[in-house]
């Protein structure tokens, strides 16, 4: 795949990169290794300090870098400014938070003095995606540079301005040349990257094959890694449920960013005896979305990224139509629009025990399901390879006590969709991946937990 930025709503091709030849790797793998020896002696008053300066450059030029967003991979142009506010908001938590998440920890023992100290690591490498290509990077940046690591970013080959304009934030932030560089390469030159004697981890967000490819590269090297990867996830309705506000949340979890999310609602499971008000309420919403310029302010849904996305959505949707399911609106690529247009689209009948019914699908696409109760919604939000995110509805307290202990995911969210939020930890389990981003949990994914004993 050419590094280049396309723009997902015309086909234009704007600009094309050359990748990094091998001795600029090289070079760029000496920076990060001797910034690390300084950087990691930095204080957390100095490294506050940048990230603060960091958030205020966020949110000066949003309207700036969310023009770059849009232009590269399609989202919305308010949703891209949204995703700029996060990052600075992102920052602003962990300048404040981790002095106190990385403190020496006391504990008592025999000793004369034992406790818990969180070191840095060193190098950490980053191989990011494409759907959210500044909030997914500055949910790593911040607690790695905050942790005295340096980063080095592997970003999706089709948003490259979006890489170099996050290195350009973080230099002019006050970081040191090093702590973080954007290396515009292949998927090919990762594994020799993650043998590097200098690169101590990695963590990848991105498709199961790339995470499978980078945990072993790393295995190999027998180096940690943190991967988030793919999601199916379920959204519950039971009878006792607020319909209305239900429905408009499905339809804002289902076509959140365009539908490319990992944790967007993609399999509704509803109970029998409110299906049918359900799918005509969710039926009404999907078709007065307009779909579009993702740069004009009335748009709701842009275009997919790559054509190829496209086309593995739309054959997602006629196998899924071969095998027993019925279609209730959309499912055909817009092709009287220049880019990858996809319209808002409803399946239900499919049957839950087939192939398509466990595969992701990543666009504008929602799959409904009836079940007769709680224990057929429990059993069919489980039955899939991934385990990311849950949102489930119901105004029943030993319903809500069941779906939190019951639902295998890495988060549910009762009564609201599912979402990531600086404060709290955020990864899945199953196919979806391991580890943890976010919150303390995520700050310590990469540092030495270091046990000490004074006598």
């Amino acid at each position: 795949m050419a590094i280049a930025t396309i723009n997902p709503a015309t086909g234009e091709t704007i600009k094309v990169f050359e990748p990094l030849k091998d001795v600029e790797i090289a070079s760029k793998l000496d920076l990060a290794g001797q910034t690390f020896a300084q950087y990691r002696h930095t204080t957390f008053s100095e490294r506050s300090q940048w990230l603060e300066k960091a958030a205020t450059i966020l949110q000066q030029e949003k309207a700036d870098f969310a023009q770059i967003i849009t232009l590269e991979m399609g989202k919305p142009y308010q949703a891209a400014i949204a995703e700029v506010e996060k990052c600075a908001l992102v920052c602003q938590y962990y300048a404040e938070q981790a002095p106190s998440f990385l403190a020496d920890v006391p504990i008592p023992t025999d000793a004369s003095h034992s406790f818990v100290r969180y070191d840095p690591l060193g190098v950490i490498l980053a191989v990011m995606p494409w759907n959210f290509p500044f909030w997914q990077v500055f949910r790593f940046a911040a607690p790695t540079l905050m942790a005295g690591n340096v980063g080095l970013l592997k970003h999706a080959s089709n948003v490259p301005q979006c890489a170099l304009v996050i290195e350009d934030i973080i230099r002019r932030a006050g970081f040191p040349p090093g702590a973080f560089q954007a290396l515009l390469i292949g998927a090919a030159k990762v594994a020799d990257i993650i043998a590097d004697h200098r690169v101590k981890a990695a963590t990848l967000t991105g498709s199961e094959p790339a995470g499978a490819s980078l945990a072993a590269a790393a295995g190999q090297q027998i180096k940690k890694t943190v991967l988030e990867l793919g999601g199916s996830d379920p959204f519950i309705v039971l009878e006792s449920a607020d319909l209305e506000t239900a429905v408009t949340m499905a339809t804002t979890a289902r076509m959140l960013n365009n539908g490319q999310s990992c944790i967007a609602a993609k399999r509704f499971i509803i109970v029998e005896s409110i299906a049918p008000e359900f799918e005509n309420l969710l039926l009404d919403k999907f078709e007065a979305l307009k779909v579009g310029d993702p740069m004009q302010p009335d748009t709701d849904i842009g275009p997919l990224a790559t054509p190829g996305i496209l086309q593995d959505l739309h054959q997602q949707v006629q196998t899924a139509i071969k095998s027993g399911g019925k279609l209730l609106t959309g499912g055909h690529p817009l092709s009287h629009l220049a880019g990858n247009f996809y319209p808002p689209t409803i399946i239900t009948d499919i049957p839950p025990d087939s192939a398509i019914a466990q595969e992701e699908f990543f666009g504008p696409v929602a799959l409904l399901f009836r079940v007769p109760d709680i224990n057929a919604a429990i059993r069919l939000a489980n039955a899939t390879p991934f385990g990311l995110g849950a949102s489930a509805w119901t105004n029943n307290h030993q319903e809500c006590d069941r779906l939190i202990s019951e639902i295998a995911a890495g988060a549910v969210f009762i009564n609201s969709m599912v979402k990531s939020d600086p404060r709290l930890p955020f990864g899945g389990i199953k196919r979806s991946g391991y580890g943890r981003e976010l919150s303390i949990q995520g700050i310590h994914e990469f540092v030495n937990v270091k046990t000490v004993w004074v006598n």
